[in-house]
């Protein structure tokens, strides 16, 4: 069992609910994720955060579930914002053409 998991931690603030992920977002956990958020859905926040600061890799299927869930969060009358996400998915989101699909709110850039 030397495959990276994804654990997926809630907190909830005020008018937000913050998921902070570890791991790697992938065919295998991108179901995990999805769930988490529908569960979070079904009484929706103001806006839902999604802390990747601590995700490693992000594939395609990954990268299509974040582009999912922020549709049926907008749906919900929710937001959904990633923030800490690191250069190699920002890259990835920029050359797939994804980040402008995205609400990316990351402090100030470390250039």
């Amino acid at each position: 069992m030397d495959r990276a998991e994804l654990s997926i931690t809630l907190h909830r603030t005020g008018d937000e609910v913050v998921l902070r992920l570890a791991g790697e977002i992938d065919m295998l956990t991108a179901t995990q994720l999805s769930t988490v958020v529908n569960e979070v859905l079904a009484d929706p926040p103001p806006r839902i955060v999604l802390d990747l600061g601590g995700v490693t890799f992000c594939d395609s299927q990954g990268l299509g579930t974040l582009v999912v869930l922020s549709r049926k969060t907008s749906h919900a009358q929710s937001l959904l914002v990633l923030t800490r996400v690191g250069d190699f998915l920002l890259r990835v989101l920029d050359i797939t053409g994804l980040r402008s699909a995205l609400m990316i709110r990351n402090g100030a850039p470390t250039d």
